[in-house]
């Protein structure tokens, strides 16, 4: 997860800074092509800085064409898609993971997991993949506060969802 997160703030500030110099340039440009080159041009300043931010929907879906590394990082081989059927429960509720798998053979054990103490680790609930590659998970809550969980078919991997459970 901390890679991830990196790699997406990594992303945000890249996009950011390539952003600013493609204003700067334009700007710079516009400028020297006015008749007014005796007046001072304006500088570019930066008043915030690029922060990512999670929102929630009622159904998530998010599709990893991905198989983990032993660092954690995705090669590519396969894919699966992860969708909830609540993004918001209360402690004890049931909650439904669907999705579907390429690349990934009929009757191979898919395994709901989540981020605990910085590690994914497997909870009990899990179930084959069916005709079509199909899946469908259940599971329960029972603590309080935000749920970050994946689906792990074989070696491939879904991109996390998040469960904030009340």
């Amino acid at each position: 997860m901390n890679s991830t997160l990196r790699s997406r703030c990594a992303k945000a500030i890249g996009a950011g800074a390539l952003s600013v110099a493609l204003l700067s340039a334009g700007t710079a440009g516009a400028f020297a092509a006015s008749p007014s080159a005796a007046s001072p041009s304006p500088k570019p300043s930066m008043t915030g800085s690029a922060k990512p931010t999670k929102t929630g929907t009622a159904k998530p879906t998010t599709t990893s064409t991905a198989k983990p590394t032993k660092s954690g990082t995705p090669m590519a081989g396969g894919s699966i898609t992860t969708r909830v059927n609540k993004a918001q429960v209360k402690a004890g509720q049931s909650v439904t993971f669907t999705g579907r798998a390429k690349g990934v053979k009929v009757g191979t054990k898919v395994v709901l997991l989540h981020m605990q103490n910085g590690k994914w680790t497997a909870l009990k609930s899990s179930t084959v993949l069916k005709n079509g590659s199909s899946y469908s998970l259940v599971t329960k809550f029972n603590h309080k506060g935000k749920e970050q969980l994946r689906v792990m078919a074989g070696k491939i991997v879904s991109p996390t969802v998040v469960v904030t459970v009340k």
